[in-house]
């Protein structure tokens, strides 16, 4: 299959997504339910105008589109905060419906002959598409009211004695990060993935799972949030603000939660999520452990010792299938902890990529040699901020935008996204 081809029908699969993400009432697609969230409708046009400023206009905003130029300034998130744009002049649903397709069927014109050795526009703009479709769950996780979505599919079981336990990383090189063509060639990794190059890390020992909810509980019983013990000072002064007692969307009674608007009992091997950076800090010292550099965290993801070489999934080089990882959104959900034996990495360390973002302790910064992409704004103006790394993905991203070297960034304050936490230990 060309590469045309490839991309046309991943796109179709992020398109139908989107829509049925956005399948309600007028009245609901205008609904802020969070000032953290945009409103749906508000998502929806901006993919569009996305992708109609990166593949019809070169990334060009001066020149005409189709949208007239002040409407189309509704949707620069660097303009409007997203807490403001409920009160946005937005398209109506069934406009912006309509513009998506019209910019989509110009877009698989364009992509007719498209050479093999190009389509990077395009896997950017697929990308960007996917992650807002991870933004416009998170949104829906903050709904109040009556569910929209279904219960989820079903997911594999578990497998009894993970959790808790960790394998040793040795000390040694590993090529960290990937590049365009060559020997760690990933043509459509983004900017802050590149380029590759080859790091020294100490031995390190890594949690061969992430941390479950029946974990998470025990710290709150022991008064995890009660005492500043385990809490470095800016944490504590966020948790005792916030009025933090358990991860977000957990009941009073700590073993059940709300889930898109469900109330349901908390399973206790389910990794835990809807947690800070700040929460997992603390858990993590309290566990008497600490969270893995990013660099720690991708090598025990993607280099095989045995071999000398970066894989290019944690199991090897086979596509992310159901029975491999936890992706694509269907289940609504993490999978229990063992569920995916044959999707581990040469460490043995499992479930890295799917089920929940992991925080490290890594602030967001460039890697040596780091170029600026077309889209100059993606990764940049993040450096040097308030954001700390989180990396695997959760079972909301698309397994054909992952990769173990795909890097996410957040404040260390939020709750929203779909993180957890997996443990590391100094050797």
């Amino acid at each position: 299959m060309s590469t045309a081809e490839t991309l046309a029908r991943a796109l179709t699969r992020a398109r139908d997504r989107t829509l049925a993400l956005v399948d309600f009432d007028d009245t609901e697609l205008h609904r802020q339910y969070d000032p953290l969230m945009s409103p749906l409708v508000w998502d929806l046009a901006h993919i569009g105008q996305q992708e109609e400023l990166w593949l019809l206009r070169d990334g060009n905003p001066a020149r005409p589109g189709l949208l007239a130029a002040d409407v189309e300034g509704l949707y620069d998130a660097f303009t409007h905060s997203r807490a403001s744009r409920v009160s946005l002049p937005l398209l109506a649903p069934d406009e912006a419906r309509k513009y998506c397709a019209t910019v989509r069927s110009k877009v698989f014109d364009a992509l007719e002959g498209l050479p093999d050795e190009d389509g990077f526009e395009f896997a950017l703009v697929l990308s960007h598409e996917h992650q807002h479709d991870e933004t416009m769950l998170q949104a829906l996780n903050l709904r109040t009211g009556a569910p929209l979505l279904g219960p989820g599919a079903s997911l594999p079981a578990g497998r009894p004695g993970l959790a808790g336990t960790s394998v040793l990383v040795p000390a040694g090189e590993f090529v960290l990060g990937v590049d365009a063509t060559g020997d760690f060639a990933e043509p459509f990794a983004l900017d802050n993935e590149r380029p590759a190059h080859r790091v020294d890390v100490p031995a390190f020992r890594i949690g061969r799972v992430p941390v479950t909810n029946r974990e998470w509980r025990e710290f709150i019983d022991d008064g995890g949030y009660r005492h500043p013990t385990w809490w470095t000072e800016r944490g504590w002064e966020h948790a005792v603000a916030a009025g933090l007692t358990a991860p977000q969307f957990w009941n009073p009674d700590h073993t059940s939660r709300i889930r898109f608007g469900r109330n349901e009992d908390l399973l206790d091997d389910e990794p835990v999520q809807h947690v800070s950076y700040f929460e997992a800090q603390a858990y993590a010292r309290w566990a008497g452990a600490r969270l893995p550099t990013e660099i720690e965290w991708e090598k025990a993801c993607a280099w095989d010792p045995a071999t000398g070489v970066r894989r290019r999934y944690p199991w090897g080089s086979r596509e992310p299938t159901a029975e491999l990882a936890n992706l694509g959104g269907a289940a609504l959900r993490p999978a229990p902890v063992g569920a995916y034996p044959a999707g581990a990495s040469a460490f043995r360390v499992e479930q890295m990529l799917g089920d929940v973002w992991e925080w490290t302790s890594s602030p967001l910064r460039p890697w040596p040699g780091f170029a600026p992409m077309i889209y100059q704004r993606y990764s940049q103006p993040f450096f040097g901020g308030d954001y700390r790394v989180l990396r695997g993905g959760s079972w909301a991203v698309a397994g054909e935008i992952l990769r173990p070297s795909f890097r996410n960034w957040d404040h260390p304050y939020r709750r929203q996204i779909f993180a957890g936490v997996r443990l590391a230990w100094d050797v």
